[in-house]
């Protein structure tokens, strides 16, 4: 006999009801005893042991390849311990799939979002979550819940836009919704504001504030110690697969924990010159009037003009989507200028005499693009593939059209070792490696050809402290090298230490300038919301 739906639901209010109460009682939301995972010869996990108390924001830092996303990912189901239990509100559950990880009151946003571009926010939280056979009634109900949980957590989200329509922040908020309308009252994320900027990041720990007061648990996984530090209650540290350390995060400092991450001290550096280029250095990069209109025939670009001379870094901030992307497709060669011109290594480009990123290449122009996945490397390809990409029809790599696969392994091997790739396999899949270990890649991949002018976008994005500094240290070798660097990075801590100058775009244009040695966070901050009085500093 079926019951009636009115019963259903009331039954499912019930077994909920029991559910939150059952929460509430337990000791720890999350506990992982012994827990350790291998692939193949790689040890991701070692006896890993974790207790994380309910209603309380938990922190898990760690280098690259420290284990982090790995042990996530069993907790959530996508891969299953070879040893080890995982508790959930106290009691031992066995999680095998995503799932049983949603059914145990887990949700999981992850860092490059699952979400379907070409559905509605409201269709991509109700896909695999419908309630009733009509589509239609699960869409009313789904929309109904859905404003409660945004107003409620003051999440503002445009329900019937188009994903691929919406900025990331949004994108964002609707996989923290999609985790919500399943019941979750555990919410892992995984690096949440590598691709955010420093409006969206404080939209976000707003939320989880919320999210804490409502009860909620949330793991956080970054390498930003600052967010460690301003919102996170305790925090683990995983180093080379290993659990090094509990701590209350009141009890500590971003030192000690940057310490524990990389097993050394670090030390704070200054990168900029002692004394200014001289005035007759020869130009690298030299942009007029540069205009480019996309294809909806939306003006992108206006009128830029500016230089960089090499042996010097000048640095593009700005808030993301205010042409700094764009800027770095036009002069690698990938999108043709609408007007204007510029003059790299020594070649002008038009609109009317283009060069591609081939040429781009052979004029000793490296490009190191914002998107790693979209422009960086192939996820199917192996490690060794993607280190070659741009470069698989040179001569030591092919021979007569046939990849030479043992000296493209050996060159990929040498590149690892350079840029502390983990692991320091060629032959796994690109898709394998943490976002970091990938962005180390391409960047090996790009400063290893000795470039004469450099590209280079969000060069620490997802990137562990440790290796922030082995960047920064090789982007300043090339600078020291006499190559001309175009630097663009929403990290004003990193335009500040590495740039000699900085410009500030805003829809864009260049609305100001000034000496990254004399820059500050709060004059930029200005410059990239318009807001200053005074256009040069």
């Amino acid at each position: 006999m079926t019951i009636p739906v009115q019963n259903q639901d009331e039954a499912a209010d019930a077994a909920s009801s029991d559910l939150s109460v059952q929460r509430a009682s337990a000791k720890y939301a999350i506990e992982l005893r012994g827990i350790s995972k291998r692939f193949g010869a790689v040890r991701a996990n070692k006896d890993i042991d974790l207790k994380v108390k309910p209603g309380t924001i938990h922190g898990i830092v760690g280098e690259n390849g420290a284990g982090k996303s790995t042990l996530m990912s069993i907790l959530y189901g996508f891969y299953q311990a070879d040893t080890g239990e995982v508790l959930i509100n106290d009691k031992v559950v066995s999680i095998n799939s995503s799932r049983d990880a949603i059914d145990a009151g887990i949700g999981m946003v992850h860092q490059h979002f699952m979400l379907v571009d070409t559905f509605t926010v409201l269709e991509n939280v109700m896909l695999g979550a419908e309630e009733h056979s009509l589509l239609s009634r699960s869409a009313a109900d789904a929309r109904t819940v859905l404003n409660r949980l945004a107003s409620e957590y003051q999440m503002t989200v445009q329900l019937d836009a188009l994903i691929a329509d919406l900025p990331v922040g949004e994108q964002q908020r609707t996989e923290i919704l999609k985790a919500l309308y399943r019941n979750a009252e555990i919410l892992i994320l995984d690096e949440p504001t590598g691709v955010l900027t420093p409006q969206e990041a404080d939209q976000l720990f707003r939320v989880l504030k919320a999210l804490k007061e409502r009860g909620v648990t949330v793991i956080l996984i970054t390498h930003k110690l600052r967010e460690i530090m301003d919102i996170t209650d305790t925090v683990s540290v995983l180093r080379l697969g290993e659990m090094v350390s509990h701590l209350n995060t009141a009890d500590t400092s971003m030192s000690e924990l940057a310490e524990l991450m990389v097993g050394r001290k670090l030390e704070t550096k200054n990168y900029h010159r002692d004394e200014p280029l001289p005035l007759d250095t020869e130009t690298g990069i030299e942009v007029t009037d540069l205009g480019m209109v996309d294809r909806t025939g939306k003006q992108r670009l206006k009128n830029l003009s500016f230089s960089v001379k090499r042996g010097e870094i000048l640095g593009v901030a700005g808030v993301a989507g205010n042409g700094q992307t764009m800027l770095l497709e036009v002069l690698s060669g990938i999108t043709p200028p609408s007007s204007g011109s510029f003059t790299i290594n020594g070649q002008v480009v038009t609109p009317d005499s283009l060069v591609g990123p081939a040429q781009m290449r052979d004029l000793k122009v490296q490009h190191v693009p914002e998107d790693r996945l979209k422009l960086g490397l192939v996820k199917a390809f192996t490690a060794a593939e993607s280190s070659v990409l741009g470069y698989q029809r040179a001569g030591k790599f092919n021979l007569r059209g046939l990849l030479q696969l043992r000296t493209i392994r050996e060159a990929c091997r040498r590149l690892m070792n350079g840029f502390d790739v983990r692991p320091g396999d060629p032959k796994l899949k690109s898709a394998s490696f943490s976002g970091g270990n990938q962005q180390k890649l391409i960047l090996a991949r790009e400063l290893e050809k000795s470039p004469e002018v450099l590209l280079v976008g969000q060069p620490t994005r997802g990137v562990d402290i440790g290796a922030i500094e082995l960047i920064h240290e090789k982007i300043i070798e090339m600078r020291d090298s006499g190559c001309a660097v175009l630097l663009v990075s929403v990290e004003l801590d990193e335009i500040m230490a590495l740039a000699d100058r900085i410009v500030v775009m805003y829809e864009g244009q260049i609305v100001a300038e000034v000496s990254g040695r004399e820059a500050n966070k709060t004059q930029l901050g200005l410059m990239m919301a318009n807001a200053h009085t005074d256009s040069a500093a």
